[in-house]
């Protein structure tokens, strides 16, 4: 994975980004047969997601056999829900596999991507000063990959280390030290139990109390991943269980949220045995309905708010001050290090990098009214763009993996009918996005996300521009097959 300067080249794919969704396009070319095509990659090794959070703790709270390729199934998974190192390794093992690392460009940020209407093409400008032009872009940079900073006055004056978990701090030694958490979202139930025995006190900030279920973990034996190498229709099989396990669990928050109330029983009854301390069991319940936001899995994250050093904070922040944190009870708390597990900026999307479509229009403009694409994929006035993993293709239920897929053979079907047809571009129309938006938009009421309560998945003015309101399935028949109608196609001169 050579560093190149490709000023002046050409190149009919560009790919941005080197997590699932990017490396999922490149298998998907490769398999087709297509092998003139870039990945740019702005990091020094591949991962995205995987390679960015390496906080403490870290792993999936989707199960291993189903948050993979299915094409390439791991045998060697060691947890029945994979933790960080592994799924990195797991997809560095596929770039290698497929073939992907000559065509991987580390180190080489987009900074600008610019549609020629006339040659059909696009201009794309990277960080080493190359310039390559293009005939399709495809934006696999993920929907969390920009920290979300919390909005606290003081922060920028607090005297010791501050950082956020996916930007984690390796050189930071905790041990023994006073830590501040803030954030009780999914990479806190993570962090805190990982550090809770090697600080000297830790201090978790809690704005609002997550759902959290037991997490249905434990090793995979050596004989059981000797079997599923052996025979791979095994790990098939568990694939296929698991994967529609997660769909029946989907009825709760796409079509009928009071089944939620079965899975909030079983929760308030894992609390009550975990915490028997009544006024810490008050602080960890929850008030909204379960799945409005993210619901959690963890096994050891209760017992650690159980530990002497660790004292949960639900008094709200005041102030960062420049030896700790201030409560608006006036309670002040002096820390060394404080980390911020508050999440990404998933809702209020912006381009990944600069895009300007036909026109000249930019695609922040585009978006000033909230993120929005044709089945997440493509946006009007911005020929030959794709994006992986684009506005309203998220889940709260299942594997985003099965969506990244769905959308990589949709981008693929696409170009397959570009070069068979010899069109120059295609654009999808403003009103056939707008309808498709329009009809995404009218299923919200239905589901558990309407319930009343606010999360990282809707926009200030509340619009849910995130997630995607219907089973998997039902996204993967939408997705399986290009279909030319809802597009304008520009023939070749």
């Amino acid at each position: 994975m050579q560093r190149a300067r490709v000023s002046g080249s050409v190149s009919p794919i560009i790919i941005v980004g080197s997590g699932f969704a990017g490396l999922a396009m490149a298998i998907r070319l490769k398999q087709a047969g297509i092998h003139d095509f870039i990945l740019f990659e702005q990091a020094g090794r591949v991962g995205g997601t995987w390679r960015d959070n390496h906080y403490p703790g870290a792993a999936c709270d989707v199960e291993s056999h189903l948050y993979s390729f299915s094409f390439e199934p791991n045998p060697r998974w060691t947890r029945s829900f994979a933790p960080q190192a592994e799924i990195l390794d797991y997809l560095e093992a596929c770039a290698r596999k497929y073939g992907l690392l000559p065509h991987i460009r580390l180190n080489t940020e987009v900074r600008r991507a610019t549609f020629d209407e006339r040659a059909g093409v696009w201009r794309v400008e990277t960080s080493d000063g190359g310039t390559t032009m293009a005939r399709v872009v495809v934006s696999a940079c993920g929907g969390l990959n920009r920290p979300a900073l919390p909005d606290i006055p003081g922060l920028g004056a607090f005297g010791g280390k501050t950082f956020h978990s996916a930007r984690w701090d390796e050189h930071a030694n905790l041990d023994g030290k006073t830590v501040a958490v803030i954030g009780t979202g999914a990479s806190a139930i993570q962090i805190v139990p990982a550090l809770a025995p090697k600080v000297g006190r830790l201090h978790l900030f809690q704005r609002t109390p997550p759902w959290i279920l037991p997490k249905q973990d434990r090793a995979i034996t050596p004989r059981e991943r000797q079997w599923f190498a052996r025979v791979p229709l095994l790990q098939r099989v568990a694939r296929l269980r698991q994967y529609w396990w997660h769909e029946l669990f989907a009825l709760g928050f796409v079509a009928e949220p009071r089944v939620m109330k079965l899975a909030e029983r079983l929760a308030r009854m894992y609390l009550a045995k975990s915490v028997p301390d009544p006024v810490l069991r008050e602080k960890l319940t929850p008030r909204y309905t379960m799945g409005c936001k993210r619901v959690l899995l963890s096994n050891d994250y209760y017992p650690a708010l159980l530990r002497s050093n660790v004292e949960l904070v639900t008094d709200p922040i005041e102030a960062i001050e420049a030896e700790g944190v201030r409560t608006s009870d006036g309670g002040f708390r002096e820390v060394d290090t404080l980390i911020l597990a508050t999440g990404f900026q998933a809702a209020e999307a912006v381009a990944p990098f600069e895009i300007r479509g036909r026109g000249g229009r930019d695609l922040n403009d585009a978006w000033r009214d909230g993120p929005e694409a044709y089945l997440g994929t493509t946006i009007a006035g911005f020929p030959n763009l794709f994006l992986i993993v684009g506005p309203n293709v998220g889940l709260g239920h299942s594997s985003m993996v099965f969506m990244i897929e769905s959308q990589a053979a949709y981008v693929m079907s696409c170009i397959e009918a570009m070069r068979a047809r010899r069109w120059k571009f295609v654009d999808v129309r403003p009103e056939a996005q707008a309808e498709e938006n329009r009809k995404l938009q009218a299923r919200f009421p239905r589901t558990v996300w309407s319930t009343g309560c606010v999360s990282w998945y809707q926009t200030r003015s509340g619009k849910n521009t995130t997630l995607w309101p219907g089973f998997t399935f039902e996204y993967r028949l939408r997705t399986r097959r290009f279909d030319p109608a809802p597009y304008e196609v520009v023939p070749m001169a």
